[in-house]
């Protein structure tokens, strides 16, 4: 996933993602620069997901 895209919508992304799975939270979705894949190491195991499956629901969203 591009870094880029995620900086410039993370904070649309995040919203909706904890919309859509309401037991994520803010130490959860916490972006930090150049620490992406701990964030979709966060996700995959809070949503039991591949990161792939992590990626297309980020892309989705955004």
């Amino acid at each position: 996933m591009n870094t880029d895209f995620l900086k410039g919508k993370w904070n649309e992304i995040s919203g909706k993602l904890k919309q859509k799975y309401a037991d994520l939270t803010d130490n959860d979705l916490l972006y930090a620069e150049g620490k992406e894949d701990e964030l979709y190491g966060r996700l995959q195991q809070k949503l039991g997901k591949t990161k792939e499956e992590v990626e297309k629901i980020i892309q989705d969203l955004g």
